[in-house]
């Protein structure tokens, strides 16, 4: 897998802060103050931790997935469409991430049924107590549906194998990790940064790059 796909999966998880914030800023809220007061940082990096398992678990499930389809070469086209889509995904990302289009965000619809059944269980959890609900709330908040993630699935699904689709879904869980941790203790000079519209162009831009420089590379070959 090039390094470039695990760069451009930290960018996106990064440059989508302010989608982060929109759509997680309840479940921070909830689990950041749940008596009133602000919680100790190693709950907010438990939270986040099991977060970010989900995603990587996730990442392999894709890849394993997407691996059935390297196995024999009478698959050949449907691993050309996998590139194809995961390229194509990474150019809608990019235009997203730069304000220029939102056709990704439909892709949460898809996860709205599989986070209606999660959601009594993360209730369950509240008020966290200990770091081993933080640890469980953060893994159940993991499939909370987003577009963002959905989109980095696709890569993950074409990857071709588990530890690369993990791989891809790890990097970027920690690319989403700064602004999350940031909107918990309100350091908002981070948050200044990922929600700067000039960075977040120049990323945007990089991130469709990518997908451009992979399209080329498919017809070129």
């Amino acid at each position: 897998m090039p390094e470039l796909s695990l760069l451009a999966a930290l960018l996106v998880g990064f440059s989508g802060g302010v989608h982060c914030v929109g759509m997680c800023g309840g479940i921070v809220t909830a689990l950041s103050l749940p008596t009133g007061k602000r919680q100790p940082f190693a709950f907010y990096l438990t939270y986040n931790l099991g977060r970010i398992a989900s995603y990587t678990l996730a990442g392999a499930l894709a890849g394993l997935l997407g691996s059935a389809a390297f196995l024999s070469d009478a698959l050949y086209p449907l691993q050309q469409a996998l590139y194809l889509l995961a390229q194509l995904m990474l150019i809608l990302l990019g235009l997203y991430l730069a304000g220029l289009n939102h056709a990704v965000l439909m892709l949460e619809r898809w996860g709205g049924r599989l986070w209606t059944r999660l959601q009594p269980l993360f209730g369950r959890l509240l008020p966290v107590r200990n770091l081993r609900q933080a640890l469980a709330a953060g893994a159940l908040w993991g499939w909370l549906p987003c577009g963002l993630v959905y989109s980095v699935l696709v890569a993950a699904l074409a990857s071709g194998s588990a530890a690369d689709g993990a791989a891809l879904m790890l990097a970027f869980g920690l690319g989403t990790l700064p602004n999350l941790l940031a909107m918990a203790w309100l350091a908002e000079r981070i948050k200044r940064v990922a929600q700067d519209k000039r960075v977040k162009f120049v990323a945007g831009m990089v991130v469709a790059g990518f997908g451009v420089w992979g399209l080329c590379r498919w017809l070129g070959g």
